[in-house]
């Protein structure tokens, strides 16, 4: 009798945690484009609902487009820990077979934008939240992830952060605990030409030769670091993603840009990078321009004892992950975190994406432990 009320128990958390998942997807945060503080509106209510003692709405404007970010921070006593969702979405990604924001529930999985990255999580942490009361932990569900991170940045640079030392940063991670991963920096170069006929060409400048030239250059110096690095992730990734410019074949282009990034490991010498590529820029053509796109840190747990004790074994592995997080923005401010959430970076992104029924389930039992565990103050 008991093991049956366990099992009836267990599904109506886990259908109260579908309902929340589908009106989450319903909500537009596609980034750029959707409306965050509607939905940090929406989860605030939920917080309070489930005991927060504070909860309160943040917005963000963001600097490279007239939009506003939000996120929604809410404490349960003084928060010591932090667990920290992101509510944006990428656009939907083509090959759709559904509408992306009305979500179909099967045997088996939600389908829907959002429900492995990472609504899912924001739904289980709240139907965990129904049962189980924290102790002294903040909840962060933040914008603008996907994008240009101002959301957190934003958090990070405010009082709110005041007492917290370790965080639990919510991505699909197949119920692995991420421990660390690269960071994740992106670059442009600009060569400003005059542009006009080609007949001309043999005495102009070319903005499209001139940063082929130099797409080749980055690409050997990448070669450099190929051995360098922590045994699983030697390497810098270097990619060169595009070289723009040009109308028509017979016009010689008045300007160009390359842009290119690099995924670098843990202990990367950024400033020694830095200085190739101004170097290499020289050798190529003093006339280009440089501009960092972004900077996002390496990430790495420091004590992981602590997130031992308090995961259990409700995770496969503590191990390292090939995408980049939040986590390490976290790390770089003293807070020291580990990364896991239902769902598989796989769908993530994809065309009808999706987070397994199975996941879900095990995300409610995941969060439920670690809530009861504040208790003894790990």
């Amino acid at each position: 009798m008991k093991k049956c009320l366990n099992c009836y128990n267990a599904l109506m958390r886990t259908q109260s945690h579908i309902t929340l998942l589908t009106r989450l997807i319903e909500h537009h945060t596609e980034n750029p484009g959707g409306d965050e503080p509607a939905i940090c509106h929406f989860l605030r209510d939920e917080l309070e609902k489930r005991g927060a003692g504070h909860a309160e709405v943040v917005t963000v404007p963001r600097t490279r487009s007239n939009e506003v970010g939000a996120y929604v921070f809410a404490t349960f006593g003084e928060p010591r820990l932090l667990v920290n969702v992101h509510v944006d979405t990428v656009p939907a990604n083509s090959g759709w077979t559904q509408d992306p924001w009305t979500p179909t529930i099967t045997a088996d999985r939600v389908i829907g934008l959002g429900a492995a990255d990472t609504k899912g999580a924001i739904a289980t942490i709240l139907t965990a939240l129904e049962t189980t009361t924290p102790q002294n932990v903040g909840f962060l569900f933040s914008g603008d992830e996907e994008k240009n991170t101002s959301c957190i940045r934003a958090f990070l640079a405010s009082e709110r952060t005041r007492g917290i030392t370790r965080a639990i940063v919510c991505e699909p991670t197949n119920r692995v605990a991420g421990v660390r991963h690269r960071g994740i920096n992106g670059y442009r170069a600009e060569f400003q030409g005059q542009g006009g006929h080609s007949s001309n060409a043999d005495r102009m400048p070319k903005p499209i030769a001139t940063l082929a030239r130099l797409a080749a250059e980055l690409d050997s110096v990448s070669q450099q670091y190929l051995s360098q690095g922590p045994e699983d992730m030697k390497g810098i990734c270097m990619n060169v993603a595009s070289l723009e410019g040009g109308v028509a074949f017979n016009v010689v282009p008045d300007a160009a840009t390359l842009t290119w990034s690099i995924r670098p490991p843990q202990g990367f010498d950024q400033q020694q990078f830095d200085e190739k590529v101004r170097d290499t820029i020289q050798r190529t053509n003093a006339g280009i321009t440089l501009t960092t796109l972004l900077q996002n840190p390496p990430f790495s747990t420091h004590h992981l004892a602590k997130f031992e004790q308090m995961l259990g074994s409700h995770v496969r592995t503590f191990s390292p992950l090939q995408f980049w997080t939040e986590a390490a923005m976290l790390s770089e401010a003293g807070i020291d975190a580990v990364v896991i959430g239902p769902g598989n970076i796989e769908q993530a992104h994809a065309a009808d994406e999706w987070v397994s029924q199975e996941d879900l389930i095990w995300a409610i039992e995941l969060f439920t432990h670690i809530f009861k565990e504040t208790a003894h103050d790990i």
